[in-house]
């Protein structure tokens, strides 16, 4: 069954941009080869850096032009108790303090002293390094990924002051490994197979409807999933019948044949207990959980080997963070994320850098996406009650998106984030090939 619901989204303060939807414009470079600016930075010491507030607030943005031909604004934004000294990079002949290699200092205005130092190594506001002051001689760095702490808090042997000069690679070289580098350093090139799978999927999109517990069977039939007779009338899929249609058309190819459903249905994993099984036949609480758990498995045993459909190689039960930002009217706060729940999966509050991570760990995979909750009474219970497909990648231009395919069309990433907010989403892999025949 599927739901849709109209959203409003809260953006960042300082940023009022959808990081989804960037403007497109040149490929970022790798990290390592973005033009050193700290020349200009050590001009700027003893007068934006350290001067008063009133003061800076009262310069005039200008603009300077690096050795490499990079040209940076400097200029100065007000808060309510906070103000920033931004040095930004160009981008696309405008200057938003994000595009990539832009460092912004962060000061309170009471005491002038320095509250944060924030880099970004990609064009996009949703990846950044953080400073923070700590002791004379230490500051903290956080690497921050959508509102996840990829790293929190890792002590680095330079005080704040010193790093309002020090050229930000040497700072980040000399941390070694202990600066996750590859997240930041995407090659778009690595999306191509799948940037032309999407596009053969939006294609065939005109010829599919929504059906309530419809799906296609193996002769190629429009069933429904629960008695396998034929539909009558306007045919279509539902959200369960939809993810094998996208499936279907990845094996086909290889096997000349669909799926067949009532293997689709048949449990997979260990999930549910003996208190559940009086309520499996009533209901059905992890059909969405075993429909995609099975579709995995089969593609990925096609695709692969068998060694590979296995629960442990299927399912997305690892995170690269633990905590994530959370705001609201009244400020940022941090707190944990947890670990992989079994037959549940992650909260849907860390689903955006989730993605992000595996976009970077596993390119080339999509994943199908059993959303669930708990949910009745008498009693109350998990319940697996939608399935999507969700495909993360970075497009031809080094931009980070996610395509959301469910119940026989493409949808909104931030809609269906915001629709399914409280709920947990249980992710298995399917890699694909730019061959689709459904």
């Amino acid at each position: 069954m599927c739901f849709k619901f109209f959203y409003r989204k809260l953006l960042p303060l300082g940023f009022l941009i959808l990081g989804c939807l960037l403007p497109l414009g040149g490929l970022d470079l790798p990290a390592r080869r973005i033009e050193d600016d700290s020349s200009l930075r050590i001009s700027l010491q003893t007068s934006w850096f350290t001067e008063a507030a009133d003061k800076v607030l009262n310069m005039k943005a200008f603009i300077h032009t690096l050795p490499g031909g990079g040209r940076i604004q400097v200029r100065s934004e007000a808060g309510k108790n906070e103000f920033m000294i931004v040095l930004a990079r160009e981008r696309n002949g405008s200057y938003p303090g994000w595009a990539q290699g832009s460092w912004v200092l962060t000061r309170r205005k009471d005491d002038g002293g320095p509250s944060r130092i924030r880099v970004f190594p990609r064009s996009d506001p949703y990846t950044y390094i953080q400073f923070r002051p700590n002791a004379p001689d230490q500051c903290m760095m956080d690497v921050v990924l959508y509102d996840a702490y990829l790293v929190r808090s890792l002590s680095v042997p330079y005080s704040i002051e010193r790093l309002f000069v020090l050229p930000m690679e040497e700072v980040l070289a000399a941390l070694g490994n202990k600066f996750p580098r590859e997240y930041f350093d995407p090659d778009p090139e690595m999306y191509r197979d799948l940037r032309t799978f999407m596009n053969l999927v939006r294609k065939r999109l005109p010829e599919l409807a929504f059906h309530d517990d419809g799906a296609i069977d193996e002769q190629g039939r429009y069933v429904y999933i629960n008695t396998l007779k034929t539909q009558e009338g306007t045919r279509g899929l539902n959200c369960s019948g939809f993810a094998k249609w996208i499936v279907d058309g990845i094996l086909r190819p290889f096997t000349g044949k669909r799926l067949s459903i009532p293997l689709l249905k048949q449990p997979f994993g260990d999930r549910g207990s003996s208190f559940t099984e009086l309520y499996e036949a009533l209901r059905d609480p992890f059909f969405g959980l075993d429909w995609t758990r099975n579709l995995a498995s089969l593609a990925r045993t096609t695709l692969l080997s068998p060694a590979f459909g296995k629960l442990e190689e299927i399912e997305v039960q690892k995170l690269p963070f633990s905590s994530l930002i959370q705001r609201n009217r009244e400020g940022n706060l941090v707190r944990s994320y947890p670990e992989f729940l079994p037959n549940a999966g992650f909260s849907f509050e860390g689903i955006h850098p989730l993605l992000y991570t595996l976009a970077i760990n596993e390119p080339g995979n999509i994943y199908l996406a059993s959303i669930n909750h708990e949910a009745g009474t008498k009693p109350r219970m998990r319940q697996h009650f939608h399935v999507a497909v969700l495909a993360p990648y970075f497009n031809e231009y080094g931009t980070f998106q996610v395509s959301v395919f469910e119940s026989a069309e493409e949808t909104s990433f931030n809609r269906f984030k915001n629709r399914y907010q409280g709920h947990f989403v249980n992710l298995v892999r399917v890699p694909v090939d730019p061959l689709f025949d459904p």
